[in-house]
């Protein structure tokens, strides 16, 4: 399972092309070995993926003397053998894959290790490896196997890819350790990699162990360093926040599901040896009494949540009452999933058991009688006394028309600042999905513009809500969990790509977004926050103040359309504005454009960052 990728660009030295960081689970395929780690990068435009142990043969991009091919240069190439040449290795025969070497004049291939191992003239012998290695000055992006730090001088085999500073061979000093973990039989230390008879993680962590690890080659066990000699973890945990015994952990690989969260898990959990309770390593972590973004009250964990038909208030999906999970004890229906809850764009990091919760004033304005307020977003009193307005007065905090809603204005007589009663309404503080802590409302009364990190878009005058320097309009800050959108039967959920894996296509613009979007998962329908929150329908004075409708792509579509403002062709594919008196068709943003709370006949100062 890829866990992320796509948004993390990078320029790879000695390469043309932008490459991006791929994390995979189950390991992916390098084109420059036939090893598979976890990490790789991934080049769109060469198609080729490169284990990060592998990144060095970009600096060898020519090889001028080759002991088996000497008066000419091998090559780099990263698209795979040219077309009208052998395809297989010159000097083992086996096919080669995108990276190889290749000579012009001679038209033959040479697969990477056979090119880097003739050539590398590796010629020191150390006892704890049984390969060849040299000796030099790494780059950063090569990482020692040890302390997973890039540069520094150390010992790299080209064989097996193993790197290690200088610093770090001590850790050859215990060729053997008996661990707790494995106390039946010595661990031997292995420097080029897990047998191929195992799995290639470690029986702990469930990580990839890399070039160096721990084994047993009785048992078929393997130990990363990190869990072996570096961060062990503990044998026994005692006043846990999600159990009251002692928890012991179970160094074996074993299925199971989680009592704590529900989902199944593979290797050594922590058991409960009185009430057989079992739960994952991650979830013997888990807080007691937290705050969620998808919930006004603190939410607390339950094992088991209780007898029930419960949905979990985040992904939406059904949860098993027989497991543990995050409830709160004012709203007696709400429940979250223990693994939905403690995400890390749902829940703070802030651990809230015995502290005391606090009861704080949301509330954006002062009531001073039944009809004048006092607003955080104004110096005067404002008034609902019911006055009659001009048609083009705006609201000071939406900056949309005020029409016959009721509303504040103000009480001095000079002064036109007016507010729409819900408006006025808005709390200074609320959470919401966009961002795990609290948001803070805002007022932009000066001519200079912010972005919304919601929709991107530009956004000048009006109310606002932020967190650390991120701002939401609105309209993006008042999106519902679930949001129903009449252009889907079923409940769109917030979905942060950064954590769903890749990127997401927008049904209505058709563009990819990197960041958020709303969707249905089970029908891979998404739409970004620029379109979940454009209007179903608008109306514009040049049409008659006749109702333009906003109507979703036809994908059959086969016939041409232009837009009446901007006389330019329609995507048919792409979502558009249409009227059924007029017959006219418009784009999206021909109709409500692309600067969000800008008063007619303004103007605005826009920095761009």
């Amino acid at each position: 399972m890829v866990e992320r990728a796509f948004w993390d660009d990078y320029k790879l030295d000695g390469h043309e092309h932008r490459v991006s960081l791929v994390k995979h689970r189950d390991g992916l395929e390098c084109d420059a070995c036939d090893r598979s780690y976890g990490d790789a990068y991934s080049c769109g435009e060469c198609k080729f993926n490169v284990h990060l142990k592998c990144l060095f043969v970009f600096n060898i991009l020519e090889i001028f003397e080759h002991p088996f091919h000497i008066g000419h240069g091998l090559k780099l190439l990263t698209t795979g053998a040219p077309d009208h040449t052998n395809p297989k290795c010159h000097l083992c025969g086996k096919n080669t894959k995108r990276l190889l070497y290749h000579c012009f004049v001679c038209k033959l291939n040479l697969d990477i290790d056979c090119a880097i191992d003739a050539s590398s003239k590796a010629h020191l012998n150390m006892t704890w490896h049984h390969h060849p290695l040299l000796m030099g000055s790494f780059s950063f992006s090569m990482r020692c196997d040890f302390c997973y730090e890039g540069g520094k001088h150390g010992y790299f085999c080209p064989c097996c890819r193993l790197v290690i500073h200088e610093s770090c061979v001590s850790v050859f000093d215990l060729p053997e350790i008996s661990h707790p973990f494995h106390n039946i039989h010595l661990l031997k230390l292995i420097t080029n990699g897990a047998p191929d008879y195992t799995d290639g993680t470690c029986h702990i962590s469930g990580v990839d162990v890399g070039n160096l690890l721990y084994h047993c080659d009785i048992c078929k066990f393997n130990m990363d360093l990190e869990c072996a000699v570096k961060n062990t973890p503990p044998v026994a945990l005692s006043n846990m926040k999600v159990h009251k015994h002692t928890l012991t952990l179970m160094p074996r690989l074993i299925s199971f599901i989680c009592d704590a969260c529900g989902t199944k898990g593979d290797r050594s959990p922590y058991v409960c040896h009185q009430c057989h309770f079992m739960i994952h390593q991650k979830c013997a972590q888990l807080p007691r009494v937290i705050h969620v973004n998808h919930h006004d009250h603190r939410v607390s964990f339950k094992y088991p949540l209780g007898l029930g038909e419960w949905r979990c208030g985040v992904c939406w999906e059904e949860i098993d009452w027989s497991y543990g999970a995050y409830s709160c004890s004012l709203c007696p229906r709400y429940a979250i999933h223990s693994l939905c809850a403690t995400r890390r764009d749902v829940w703070d990091k802030k651990e809230l058991d015995g502290v005391p919760e606090e009861v704080e004033d949301i509330e954006s304005f002062k009531r001073n009688d039944d009809n004048t307020i006092t607003h955080f977003a104004h110096e005067h009193n404002l008034s609902k006394d019911n006055i009659t307005l001009e048609e083009n007065n705006l609201c000071g905090a939406c900056v949309c028309s005020i029409g016959s809603n009721t509303f504040y204005h103000c009480s001095q007589s000079e002064c036109s600042f007016i507010l729409h009663e819900t408006c006025a309404n808005l709390p200074k503080k609320k959470r919401h999905f966009l961002r795990p802590g609290p948001l803070a409302l805002c007022f932009q009364h000066q001519s200079y513009t912010n972005i919304c990190h919601g929709c991107r878009q530009v956004f000048c005058k009006g109310f606002f809500y932020s967190r650390n320097s991120r701002n939401f309009d609105l309209l993006c800050s008042s999106v519902p969990v679930p949001f129903f959108h009449g252009s889907h039967p079923h409940p769109l959920l917030y979905l942060n790509s950064r954590l769903f894996g890749t990127m997401k296509t927008c049904q209505c613009c058709g563009v990819d977004e990197d960041k958020a979007v709303v969707g249905c998962m089970k029908c891979s329908y998404f739409l970004d926050f620029r379109c979940a929150t454009l209007p179903l329908s608008v109306t514009l004075p040049r049409y008659d103040d006749h109702q333009l409708t906003l109507c979703s792509s036809d994908e059959k579509a086969s016939d041409k359309y232009w837009c009446d403002i901007c006389e330019r062709e329609t995507n048919p594919k792409t979502w558009f504005y249409t009227c059924k008196d007029c017959g006219v068709t418009l784009h999206v943003f021909c109709v409500v454009g692309d600067i969000r709370y800008a008063q007619p006949g303004g103007k605005i100062v826009y920095h761009a960052e």
